[in-house]
């Protein structure tokens, strides 16, 4: 799995709306929980395209996004979290 791993770190990722390449960062990104409520999940590691606005989240932070997601109480309307791997 290790070297799948470096594989696809030395292909470069191309964004499946424009083909520009789309490199690691961070962003703050809303998810909705429940009707009321908003969770903003703060510096989550993305893939963002180097062109246009879209964004990829890898498995393993998504599953971590949803682990997060379900300590929510939604008691807030809002809520701000920072993401912690």
């Amino acid at each position: 799995m290790g070297e799948r791993l470096e594989d696809e770190e030395n292909k470069a990722m191309k964004c499946s709306v424009c083909g520009a390449e789309m490199r690691p960062g961070k962003s703050d990104l809303p998810f909705k929980t429940t009707e009321q409520t908003i969770v903003i999940l703060k510096g989550l590691p993305v893939f963002q395209c180097q062109n246009c606005t879209q964004y990829l989240i890898e498995d393993i932070v998504l599953s971590r996004v949803d682990e997060i997601l379900a300590t929510i109480d939604g008691a807030a309307e809002l809520e701000i979290i920072r993401y912690a791997a």
